[in-house]
C-alpha cells in the first residue's frame, strides 16, 4: 500500500520543472515597482508637474486675463530678458547672496559654539537645550511679527532698553536702507541657531571619547583639541548643515515679508520676495516664474552637492 502511494509522489517530484529564473525576476521587479509606485506618483503630481508648469510659464505671456480666456501665448525669451534687464533683479540677487552668507555664518558659528558648550555635563543641561529650541518651533511668520515689534524705532523694546543704558534709543532697525538688511539677517540667525546646534550636537555625540582622552594625555590645549579632533570628525555633519541651511535660507520669503516687505526702498528685496512681488503684486506671472526657476536651479545645484557629499561619506 505504501509503495503504491509513494510512487506517484516520487514521479511528480522528479518531473516538476524548476521555476523560470526570468519569471521570478519579473515578479520581483513588479513587486519592487509596486512599493515604489506610490512615491513616484506623489512626486510626479506634487513636484514634477508644478516644476514643469513653472518652466513652461516662464516662456508664456501669462497674465490675469489668462484665467478667464485660457490663452497664454508663448513669447519666447521675453520674460527672461525682462527679468535680467531689470535693475531690481541685480539688487535682489546681491541681497540674496549677502543674506544667505551672513545667515549661514552666524547660525553655524553660534550653533557650533552652543553644541560644544552643551556637549559637557552640567546641571540643567537638558532644560537649557530645550529652551534654545523655542525659536525653531515658532512659525517664522510669528517670529517676524514679534521681532518687528521689538525692532520698531519708536515703540520697540530694543530701543527702549538701549535708551535706558544710554546707548541711544532711536536706531532705525527696519526703516533705514543701511540697517534693514542687517536686522533681517540677525533675526534669521536667531531663528536658525537651534537647527545648527541640534545637528552639530548630534554629531559631537558620535565622536569617540577616547580621542579626547588621548589628546588630554598628550597635553593638547582646548583649541588644539578642537582644531585637530572636533572639526575633522564633524566635517561630514558640517557639510550637511551648511548645504541644508543654504537651501532653506536662499528662498526665505515669509520672514522678510513680515519684517520689511522688501523695503525700505527695496533694500531687503531678495529673489524670494521678487518672485512674490512679480507674481502676486504686479500680476506678471511669467516674470515671477523666471525668478522662481532661477531659485530652483540654485537649490538644485546645492542639492546635487549635498547628495554627492552623502554618497562620498557612505563610501
Amino acid at each position: 500500500m505504501s509503495t503504491t502511494t509513494a510512487a506517484p509522489a516520487l514521479v511528480t517530484a522528479k518531473t516538476a520543472k524548476p521555476p523560470n529564473p526570468a519569471r521570478v525576476r519579473r515578479r520581483r521587479r513588479l513587486a519592487q515597482w509596486g512599493f515604489i509606485a506610490p512615491a513616484v506618483i506623489f512626486m510626479a503630481l506634487f513636484f514634477g508637474y508644478p516644476l514643469v508648469r513653472n518652466i513652461v510659464m516662464s516662456f508664456q505671456d501669462y497674465s490675469p486675463s489668462t484665467f478667464f480666456t485660457g490663452e497664454s501665448p508663448f513669447n519666447g525669451t521675453d520674460n527672461w530678458s525682462k527679468v535680467f534687464n531689470d535693475e531690481l533683479f541685480g539688487k535682489a540677487l546681491v541681497h540674496t547672496i549677502l543674506f544667505t552668507i551672513g545667515s549661514l555664518i552666524g547660525q553655524f558659528c553660534i550653533g557650533l559654539g552652543l553644541a560644544v558648550f552643551f556637549n559637557r555635563r552640567f546641571p540643567l543641561n537638558g532644560v537649557l537645550r530645550s529652551l534654545i529650541l523655542l525659536p525653531w518651533l515658532v512659525p517664522m511668520v510669528v517670529s517676524g511679527v514679534v521681532w518687528r515689534r521689538i525692532l520698531d524705532q519708536d515703540t520697540g523694546v530694543l530701543n527702549s532698553f538701549l535708551g535706558t543704558l544710554g546707548l541711544g534709543g532711536d536706531t532705525p532697525w527696519l526703516t533705514s536702507t543701511s540697517m534693514a538688511l542687517i536686522s533681517v539677517i540677525l533675526v534669521n540667525i536667531w531663528i536658525g541657531i537651534p537647527f545648527n546646534m541640534v545637528i552639530l550636537y548630534g554629531g559631537l555625540q558620535e565622536v569617540p571619547k577616547e580621542l579626547y582622552e588621548a589628546a588630554a594625555l598628550d597635553g593638547a590645549s582646548a583649541w588644539r583639541t578642537f582644531r585637530s579632533i572636533t572639526l575633522p570628525m564633524l566635517r561630514p555633519v558640517i557639510t550637511v548643515v551648511l548645504v541644508l541651511g543654504f537651501m532653506s535660507t536662499v528662498k526665505i520669503l515669509d520672514l522678510i515679508l513680515a519684517l520689511t516687505d522688501g523695503g525700505p526702498a527695496d533694500s531687503t528685496q531678495t529673489l524670494g520676495t521678487l518672485t512674490y512681488q512679480n507674481s502676486f503684486v504686479q500680476l506678471d506671472f511669467g516674470a515671477g516664474a523666471v525668478v522662481g526657476n532661477i531659485l530652483i536651479l540654485i537649490s538644485a545645484v546645492f542639492a546635487v552637492f549635498y547628495l554627492r557629499a552623502n554618497r562620498n561619506e557612505g563610501k
